[in-house]
């Protein structure tokens, strides 16, 4: 399959509960590459909530999408990917919980999260040389959203401004909802997903990812953390 853009995520384990449940809830298999049919009986439109993050897959975003660099290739991004897994510990967290950001939910990591933004940095610093600068055009979409000084220029040096000191790991679970829409949603994940949530929470491995020609992204591979 080939690929308009390259990320890396951290992917939730696939056997486990909470990571079905997440996958059915968006409606999108990151791993399998297939759609899931949403959950039952919920008494919401569960395919509207989710429209907007579905084609990204349960994921974390460790490292934004980007297109490769002139020059460079995936064999290359893979081994690169290889030796950061390599070269960096698995992280381990207290949990997840399921939180509002701004106008959606997520689950947000519970704990101490020095190791966990240390280990998004150096996706996003040390995978840099794979990624094609950001476009005129792109440069004018995301400082539609009114950045701060210091996002701009993250967004000018690393292609995205929500990275390092602006990084918050987080799992997208809905798109932008209204207040009211907001509560029943948190209401039902905290009564159907709450449960499932890992206790403690580790990323054991890290996902490169690729975006196929209709936007939606499928795993490429993943590299185990060392222990």
């Amino acid at each position: 399959m080939t690929f308009l853009r390259y990320a890396i995520y951290f992917l939730p384990p696939a056997s486990e509960a909470w990571a079905g449940f997440g996958a059915s809830w968006l409606g999108w298999d990151v791993e399998t590459g297939q759609e899931l049919a949403h959950p039952a009986e919920t008494g919401l439109d569960v395919a509207a909530l989710t429209a907007t993050p579905r084609k990204y897959g349960l994921h974390a975003t460790m490292k934004p999408p980007f297109r490769l660099a002139e020059g460079q290739d995936v064999d290359a991004l893979r081994r690169a990917c290889a030796t950061l897994a390599a070269s960096r510990p698995a992280v381990t967290l207290d949990g997840l919980e399921i939180a509002r950001l701004g106008r959606f939910l997520a689950l947000r990591p519970v704990g101490e999260l020095g190791a966990l933004n240390a280990l998004a940095a150096a996706c996003v610093t040390e995978l840099d040389p794979f990624r094609a600068p950001a476009t005129p055009q792109e440069l004018v979409r995301r400082r539609a959203a009114r950045l701060s000084p210091e996002q701009d220029a993250h967004l000018l040096s690393w292609g995205y401004p929500y990275v390092l000191d602006q990084f918050r790991f987080h799992i997208t679970l809905t798109g932008r909802l209204d207040d009211d829409m907001l509560m029943q949603a948190q209401t039902l994940l905290q009564r159907r997903l709450g449960p499932l949530l890992p206790v403690p929470f580790t990323l054991a491995d890290l996902a490169l990812v690729g975006e196929a020609g209709d936007g939606r992204f499928h795993l490429i591979h993943r590299y185990a953390l060392s222990r």
